[in-house]
C-alpha cells in the first residue's frame, strides 16, 4: 500500500467535520464544466445517448406504474443532477434511475418499495419474462427470478440512493413549472391549444438539463414561448380562440424585452436559451421518432386500476419538420440577443466536494452537515 495514502487516510488527517451545500440551480457553464468532468471518454454524442435512454426508461417505468407527471419528472432531474457529479463510466444508468425515482417517490409522496420498483423494471427490461408471467399488471414475479439477483440489484438501488440524496443535501424540497404554466398561460390570454403544446414541452424540457438551471417560472414561460413560436412560424395566421393572443403575438411578446419580465421574474435572453435546447431535441426526435419524446401524462396511481392500461402509447407523428425546425433556429438567431451574465452561486466546484481522489462510495469523512443552499446564499455560520 502506498504510504502516503496511508497517511492522508489514517484517523489523525480525516477531517473531523466538513460542510455540502445544495446548488438549487446550476449557469449554463457550470453545467457544460461538470458534464466534460463526469464524461469521460464519452463522446458528446453518446453522453446525449444514454441520457435519453434513461429518461425513455424513466418514462415506461413511470407510466407503467401510474406515477404523476410530478414524479416522473422530478426523477428525470434527479438523474441528470446525480451526473453533474458523479462519472457516467462507474454507474450503470438503470441502477441510477431506478434510484432517481425511488427518492422522487418520496419527495411527492406516490412511494413505493423498492422490490415494487424492481419487478416492474425487469418487466420492461426482459420483456420475455414478462410474458411467462401471470402478473395481471404485467411485472415480473420475483419468486421465480433468482434470489441472489433481485437482492443485489435491491442493494445497488439502496446504495446510489444515498449518493442522490447527498447531492441534493437531503433537500426535499421541489417545485414543478406545470403549476406555473397554467396561471402563467391565463395571465396572457393564452388559448387552450397553445397550453396544451406548452405543457407538452414542458414535459420535454424534463428531457434536458434545463429544470437544473433554471427555476420552474422560467421553464414554464419558455414553454409557452417555444409552442408560440412553433404555432406561428411559417403557419399561416390563424383565427385565435375567442378572448385568447394570438400565438403570433405572444411569440414577439416574449422574444423582447418588456414589462412583462418584471412581473413574470423571467428574462427573456433565458427563453431564447432554452427554444435553442427543446428545438435541438426536437430535431433529434424528428429524425429519429423512436426517441419518443412528449408522453400523455398518466393519472396519478389507484389500487383499484389495471397497470396495464397505464402503458404508454405509440407517440403521433410530429406536426412538423426538421427542416422547419432548423429555419426557426436559423430566424431566431438572426434577432437573438445577447446572453446575459449569469454569475455562480457558490464560489467553488460544486463536485469537488463529492469524489475528491476518485473516490465515490464507502468514504470516512467524518461528520458531514448538509446545508440547503449554496455558501454566499446561506452565510456564515449557517
Amino acid at each position: 500500500m502506498d504510504p502516503g495514502y496511508s497517511r492522508a487516510h489514517s484517523p489523525s488527517n480525516i477531517p473531523t467535520s466538513s460542510s455540502k451545500f445544495h446548488h438549487p440551480y446550476f449557469t449554463p457553464a457550470e453545467v457544460d464544466y461538470l458534464s466534460e468532468k463526469q464524461r469521460g471518454k464519452l463522446s458528446v454524442t453518446q453522453e446525449d445517448k444514454i441520457r435519453q435512454n434513461a429518461c425513455g426508461f424513466l418514462e415506461a417505468l413511470g407510466v407503467r406504474i401510474g406515477f404523476p407527471r410530478r414524479t416522473i419528472g422530478t426523477a428525470q432531474n434527479l438523474y441528470h443532477r446525480f451526473h453533474l457529479y458523479f462519472p457516467r463510466k462507474d454507474f450503470n444508468y438503470v441502477d441510477v434511475c431506478l434510484a432517481a425515482l425511488y427518492v422522487s417517490t418520496k419527495m411527492h409522496d406516490t412511494l413505493k418499495k423498492p422490490r415494487e420498483l424492481l419487478a416492474v423494471s425487469y418487466a420492461i427490461r426482459y420483456p420475455d419474462l414478462a410474458a411467462k408471467s401471470k402478473h395481471p399488471g404485467g411485472e415480473v414475479d420475483l419468486d421465480s427470478m433468482d434470489p441472489q439477483l433481485v437482492e443485489q440489484d435491491r442493494q445497488r438501488l439502496l446504495a446510489v440512493e444515498r449518493l442522490i440524496l447527498e447531492t441534493v443535501c437531503f433537500n426535499f424540497t421541489t417545485r414543478m413549472p406545470f403549476p406555473y404554466l397554467i396561471k402563467i398561460a391565463r395571465a396572457i390570454n393564452a388559448g387552450k391549444k397553445l397550453t396544451k403544446l406548452s405543457w407538452r414541452l414542458a414535459i420535454d424540457c424534463h428531457r434536458t438539463l434545463l429544470p437544473l438551471q433554471y427555476p420552474p417560472n422560467t421553464i414554464a414561460m419558455g414553454s409557452i414561448y417555444i409552442a408560440a413560436l412553433l404555432s406561428s412560424f411559417e403557419h399561416p395566421p390563424e383565427q385565435p380562440e375567442q378572448g385568447c393572443c394570438p400565438a403570433s403575438q405572444i411569440a414577439e411578446t416574449l422574444g423582447t424585452h418588456g414589462s412583462w419580465e418584471r412581473k413574470f421574474q423571467v428574462q427573456a435572453e433565458d427563453l431564447e436559451d432554452m427554444a435553442h435546447t427543446v428545438l435541438d431535441l426536437l430535431i433529434q426526435f424528428v429524425q429519429n421518432p423512436s426517441a419518443n419524446t412528449s408522453p400523455s401524462t398518466p393519472s396519478s396511481p389507484s389500487p383499484h386500476q389495471n397497470p396495464r392500461h397505464h402503458q404508454q402509447q405509440p407517440p403521433p407523428p410530429p406536426p412538423y419538420k426538421a427542416d422547419q425546425l432548423i429555419r426557426l433556429k436559423i430566424a431566431m438567431r438572426q434577432t437573438e440577443l445577447p446572453p446575459r451574465s449569469r454569475p455562480p452561486l457558490g464560489n467553488t466546484d460544486p463536485s469537488s466536494s463529492y469524489n475528491k481522489d476518485g473516490t465515490l462510495i464507502g468514504r470516512n469523512e467524518g461528520t458531514v452537515r448538509f446545508l440547503f443552499g449554496p455558501p454566499n446564499v446561506m452565510g456564515n455560520g449557517v
